[in-house]
């Protein structure tokens, strides 16, 4: 090819761009109104991380600390303890041997790949729909057990208490379950 045709073909590529911004200018404009229309997300979409309870409010988390062990990230930090209540103690948080007595999520770490629902045994740990989880604060990005836990629906009591569903922790996991009995006070 010659200079001169190399230099016909460079002067219209400015034109031809401008072409694509004119036909592009009059079409109608399909933009997401995000913050004032939400649209509803997937049914299985993975957002923030929830802790479940038993019909009864006591935590499914038994603090085996597999979900932290799953994160790729590192953004799961589990503290077990002993779910003692016999020797005087105040009730049982949990239906088993253990519970997670420190329970924390950084979602400045977490990349919300599911892993660690895959590695909950007792499904304790689920994801919601919930995907805000902007904040100017980097404090606040890290979820505490408090933040995490799932409220407490009518019929449930505030852990520490006894089983109420059973006498055997093992029913709990194995889906025995019988209705619920009110602690004395509590109707």
């Amino acid at each position: 090819m010659s200079s001169a045709s190399e230099s016909k073909e460079s002067m219209w590529d400015p034109v031809a761009g401008f072409g694509v911004t004119f036909r592009t200018m009059f079409k109608k404009v399909v933009t997401e109104q995000y913050p004032f229309e939400k649209l509803p997300t997937a049914p299985r979409f993975h957002g923030r991380h929830q802790l479940n309870r038993w019909p009864d409010g006591l935590e499914k988390c038994i603090g085996c600390e597999l979900c932290a062990w799953a994160c790729p990230a590192d953004a799961i930090y589990v503290e077990g303890a002993s779910n003692d209540d016999s020797d005087g103690g105040d009730g049982r948080y949990s239906p088993g041997e253990r519970y997670g007595r420190v329970y924390q999520i950084n979602y400045l770490r977490c990349i919300l790949c599911g892993l660690c629902i895959e590695a909950c045994p007792t499904r304790a740990l689920t994801m919601t729909n919930e995907y805000e989880l902007a904040d100017d604060n980097r404090a606040d990005l890290i979820y505490t057990k408090s933040d995490l836990l799932a409220p407490l629906l009518p019929g449930m009591v505030q852990p520490p208490h006894e089983q109420m569903i059973s006498d055997d922790h093992q029913d709990y996991y194995r889906g025995k379950l019988l209705p619920i009995t009110p602690v004395d006070g509590d109707a």
